[in-house]
């Protein structure tokens, strides 16, 4: 209760207006404040009190649109960035170089030896050689199985709504005496007819027939005891047989290319022989069957071990002929071996691991790093490397070099001298900017975390990328570090990797849910690169230099190098200066609190105190709101007695009557039973109040004088 007394008491000290009502505390703030308006309201007369209530309420909400704007520009976080040019001794960065080419085919010849022979095969049927070009020798039979599970296939776009999609090969599954033909037969007028064809023989023709003097059959003829035949052999006008117990392209030689629009395709499909298939169409046939030998090496190579692989690839002693840094010589013990999924063994120079970084000296060509490599161009798998010479990497040390991303070609025969300048990169964090330090705060695994080298957004994507693909396909891909527990993907155990594999990398959703997920890194370091050639060695100076390289790796006085397989390299600071591309913040709470006063100051001329003024109010209109809050609770609880009690409470007079005179109240007969009811309570009768009154001298009788004698 006494604290009940103490708030209310409370409440009435620290309300400020002359009043109780908002009318009277509205009219004193009008009155008293130092904001400009207010006081002409209450001050002049009806019409100019009309006019200044309009300016004042117009430039007030001036005066919030134009906060609510500061504010939620200060809110976005932007940044601006800032140039600056430094000039100190920087940390030589570190140089990745590894071939182009991952693996000595000498080495894995043995592993691709039937995919070599399926692509050498299913080529000759795409180019459809001349009369002659084709071996005749026996060969053992292809195996079809890797073929089956991921296929190339050529799509016949003669009519665009209607594609006909036709197999390089037909599986040979013939009998004992029986003889297939499996064709496409078009007579003249454009008539076409396809049918099976069964003869005595074991004898399969796949082909093409045109009748009308340009007849011409594409087939495989097989004879007994496995003697196969390629040739051409014309017939009763153009009629040609190629046979390799294989089919033939349905395109007639004769035909113009522009009148073939064949495509060749991989074709993808969940599992063999399912009809879930999807077609990976290229536009040239050098980049499909390029695409279709990755996929199928990718599901060789992932079943063999890592040291084997490793044992496989270029070793440093051989590719690395020469080095130099400075002044100081080097060999390939200064570089750190790596694994590299597209390239095999690369060595990393300077990667800071082991060793502090080294410190470049100075600026230019003589105080960098020299390098003369051999790649072995001879040696390089046919169908898997397409391009020659050595792919190399500058970035900073003890991070993960993604040479596929961020790499540069040096090309063999050539001198290649690469200028560096460096960016340094500073970004502000949360909330500016959504960067991370280390990658702690990065939901993603990383994976490369097992090379022990530190956070990177190629890392992170990466990662998230195998993550998803060892959930949703049940195994890794070939070209990403693995997740405890999984294995890499292959044709047979995993059947329907590829087509996995490419529905979620042309996912766009799994690709926005990496891109979200992943961070920038808030400091970064990266390298310009300022390139140029020239031939090396040059035709005077090559005989000796050939013979001085080749006698420093073979110990040979004879000369088994050329300019097909050598690179010269040459990395260096072209200056000292290093520019820092820094990030600050566009808004802060200075330049906040001095726009809000000053367009404050300028719509209504306030400041900081009136501000305070009108925080004032606010606090006497609360308590005025409380006060009246509890007057109408105590109101509403004197109301609800009333209802309890509905007759008019006794009066005094009455309370002391019924005190002393205990008779004067009576119980009500029906509040008890009958057999229960009390006894009349003893008490004095009521005075007989008619003989108090004044009757008139009439009604006396003359009896009544000697009574009151």
């Amino acid at each position: 209760m006494n604290l009940k007394k103490y708030f209310i008491r409370a409440l009435h000290r620290l309300q400020k207006g002359p009043g109780y009502t908002y009318k009277e505390l509205l009219v004193w703030y009008c009155d008293n404040t130092n904001t400009h308006g207010p006081k002409r309201i209450i001050k002049e007369g009806p019409k100019k009190k009309l006019i200044w209530f309009f300016l004042t309420l117009l430039f007030a909400s001036l005066v919030f649109w134009q906060w609510g704007i500061l504010i939620n520009t200060y809110l976005s976080y932007n940044v601006t960035s800032s140039l600056s040019i430094g000039f100190k001794t920087m940390k030589f960065p570190a140089v990745t170089v590894c071939n182009a080419n991952p693996f000595k085919y000498s080495e894995v010849k043995h592993l691709l030896k039937e995919l070599d022979r399926l692509i050498e095969a299913a080529l000759e049927r795409i180019l459809q050689p001349a009369p002659g070009n084709s071996s005749e020798n026996a060969s053992p039979p292809l195996d079809l199985r890797l073929w089956h599970q991921i296929p190339l296939v050529l799509i016949d776009e003669h009519d665009k709504d209607n594609p006909v999609i036709l197999d390089i090969f037909e599986s040979n599954q013939t009998a004992g005496g029986n003889q297939t033909a499996v064709g496409n037969q078009t007579a003249a007028g454009d008539q076409t007819a396809a049918g099976d064809q069964t003869a005595a023989g074991d004898q399969t023709a796949v082909g093409n027939q045109t009748s009308a003097g340009d007849q011409t059959a594409a087939g495989d003829q097989t004879a007994a005891g496995d003697q196969t035949a390629a040739g051409n052999q014309t017939a009763a006008g153009n009629q040609t047989t190629v046979g390799n117990q294989t089919a033939a392209p349905p395109a007639p030689a004769n035909t113009t290319s522009e009148e073939k629009k064949y495509k060749l395709a991989v074709k993808l499909c969940s599992h063999q022989g399912s009809d879930n298939c999807t077609y990976r169409n290229f536009t040239s046939a050098a980049q499909a069957v390029t695409e279709w030998y990755i996929l199928q090496s990718t599901s060789i190579l992932s079943k063999v071990p890592l040291q084997e692989r490793i044992r496989m690839g270029y070793q440093a002693e051989d590719m690395i002929l020469a080095c130099l840094y400075g002044a100081e010589p080097c060999n390939y013990k200064n570089f750190t071996q790596i694994y590299h999924p597209d390239h095999g063994n690369c060595y990393i120079f300077n990667w800071g691991m082991d060793e502090e970084a080294l410190n470049s000296s100075n600026p230019g060509a003589e105080f960098g790093l020299k390098l003369i490599l051999d790649i072995s161009q001879q040696d390089y798998i046919p169908y898997l490397s397409s391009a020659a010479g050595a792919r190399l990497m500058l970035h900073q040390q003890k991070s993960f070099p993604f040479l596929k991303d961020q790499g540069i070609y040096a090309m063999a025969g050539t001198e290649t001298s690469i200028g560096v300048l460096v960016d340094e990169l500073e970004r502000m964090g949360y909330p500016y900017s959504d960067c991370t330090n280390n990658g702690s705060d990065v939901p993603v695994k990383n994976l490369y975390s097992q090379y022990n080298t530190s956070y990177s957004i190629q890392a992170c994507l990466r990662s998230c990328f195998q993550n998803h693909m060892t959930e949703i396909c049940g195994c890794g891909h070939y070209m990403f570090p693995l997740p405890e527990g999984v294995n890499y993907c292959n044709n047979e155990d995993n059947p329907g990797w590829a087509y996995c594999y490419s529905s979620l990398r042309s996912s766009i959703t799994h690709r926005q849910i990496c891109i979200d997920s992943c961070k920038e890194t808030c400091n970064d370091t990266q390298y310009k690169m300022t390139i140029s050639m020239a031939d090396w060695p040059s035709e005077a100076s090559e005989d000796w230099i050939f013979h001085i390289l080749s006698y420093e790796r073979d110990m040979s006085t004879n000369v088994t190098l050329d300019r097909n397989g050598i690179i010269k390299l040459n990395i260096y600071f072209q200056e000292y200066n290093y520019r820092t591309i820094s990030e600050s913040a566009a808004t802060t709470i200075v330049w906040l609190l001095s726009s809000l006063g000053g367009q404050f100051g300028f719509w209504m001329g306030g400041s900081v105190l009136c501000l305070i003024e009108f925080g004032e109010i606010i606090i006497d209109s609360l308590w005025i709101t409380v006060i009246n809050v509890i007057s109408w609770c105590k109101g509403l609880k004197q109301k609800r007695a009333q209802a309890r009690y509905p007759d008019a409470p006794p009066t005094v007079s009455e309370l002391v009557e019924a005190h002393t005179n205990l008779g004067f109240q009576h119980e009500d007969a029906g509040a008890l039973p009958r057999d229960e009811a009390l006894p009349p309570e003893p008490g004095t009768p009521p005075p007989n109040y008619d003989s108090l009154r004044v009757q008139p001298l009439d009604v006396l009788g003359p009896d009544s004088d000697a009574e009151t004698e």
